[in-house]
């Protein structure tokens, strides 16, 4: 190759080094990215439990249940217990996921205790496979060390002897085989939609600019919440249609049917798309250009699968990390994706991620307005 072919590679390679060092936006993707995710995969995310959220059925009512309940309480890995007195209000619980984990303990607890065979059984939340098997594993060790102590002076009529470990009947409802497939597929429209969502919208307003139709557009007798809204509807539809073919997909090569109500997906559907949508519009707003908007859409897209719980069950992240995973509209959406698909939800089920993404999608409208107002005076 001639010497004037490097040369002209170099001058043009010199040029676009100039404009990329101007790009602030692309500039702050590439610094913040590698830094959320070191972040995010270093401290935030890992496999040991925390945070458990959990609830006690006693019908013993007596000290060596409450002494169970505390050794478990004492592991560091669950949040203060819940009691309960009865077993549909255990499934309750676990159906809406205010608890991952149900301890019963028997009525005869402190007479099978003296014999040598005390037993207790743990109601898990099998729709997180990974997570239901650890949480059973530290109960059951707890469980273990537990009958290592002396039989109380009290109950000692006979001679003093250990009792022997204490049997926990682990039963896993929703998910009663652990299938990994299960737990990913229930979230798998939610994972598709979200990519939908932000890549088709973030370069809507970015590209009108970039055509010189954003002026045209502008000058129509619209109103910037007209604008955004018309630009939503057409991809409303197509994400229903894409819907359509994660769950008959899912449903048709693997078995796996949503088990509550199809009305109750189509509409919690509606808010999160929507919600989605507006992230998209709203990185639109904010870009100079389309290489900006792709590159704050990944930014988004990350931390999104990796916050919202689809991937690493969300309950196991540190308070703070927790809370911010509730601003993407993902967390809310496979929150409700699993009442359905795996518990067997209904409307009531799905009513609070509902109004979530309602104030999500309201709150990203009025930043969107907010932000368009000085372009459109």
């Amino acid at each position: 190759m001639s010497r004037r072919f490097w040369s002209n590679v170099l001058a043009v390679a010199y040029r676009e080094a100039r404009v990329v060092r101007h790009d602030q936006a692309f500039l702050g993707v590439v610094l913040m990215q590698p830094i959320m995710m070191l972040v995010i995969f270093g401290l935030v995310l890992s496999n040991k439990p925390a945070n458990v959220p959990w609830a006690v059925l006693d019908r013993s009512a007596d000290a060596s249940a409450r002494r169970l309940v505390a050794e478990v309480q004492a592991t560091g890995y669950f949040r203060p217990f819940r009691s309960i007195g009865s077993y549909d209000e255990a499934r309750d619980l676990l159906q809406r996921g205010k608890a991952l984990a149900v301890l019963v303990i028997p009525k005869d607890f402190r007479r099978d205790v003296e014999r040598g065979r005390p037993q207790v059984q743990l109601l898990l939340d099998g729709s997180d496979p990974l997570s239901a098997a650890r949480i059973g594993a530290y109960v059951a060790e707890v469980a273990g060390a537990f009958a290592t102590r002396l039989v109380p002076a009290s109950a000692r009529h006979v001679a003093p002897r250990l009792p022997g470990p204490i049997d926990v009947r682990q039963r896993f409802w929703f998910n009663p085989t652990l299938s990994d497939r299960v737990f990913f597929l229930a979230a798998f429209a939610g994972m598709l939609l979200t990519n939908l969502c932000l890549s088709v919208t973030s370069g809507a307003l970015v590209g009108e600019r970039e055509m010189g139709t954003y002026e045209q557009m502008l000058a129509l007798p619209t109103t910037p919440l007209e604008i955004v809204l018309g630009k939503l509807v057409p991809y409303v539809v197509v994400c229903y249609g894409l819907l359509l073919f994660a769950v008959l997909s899912s449903g048709l090569v693997f078995g796996i049917w949503p088990q509550g109500s199809w009305l109750a997906l189509l509409a919690i559907t509606l808010p999160f798309v929507l919600a989605s949508l507006a992230i998209g519009v709203l990185v639109s707003v904010l870009a100079q250009t389309t290489a900006q908007s792709v590159f704050i859409t990944v930014f988004f897209i990350m931390p999104s699968f990796v916050l919202s719980g689809v991937m690493y069950p969300y309950q196991f992240m540190p308070r703070g990390v927790r809370d911010l995973g509730g601003l993407f509209p993902l967390r809310w959406y496979q929150i409700a994706l699993r009442r359905i698909v795996e518990r067997g939800g209904g409307f009531a089920e799905v009513l609070g991620p509902a109004l979530a993404l309602g104030a999500l999608f309201a709150l990203l409208l009025v930043l969107i307005r907010w932000r368009m107002r000085p372009r459109l005076g």
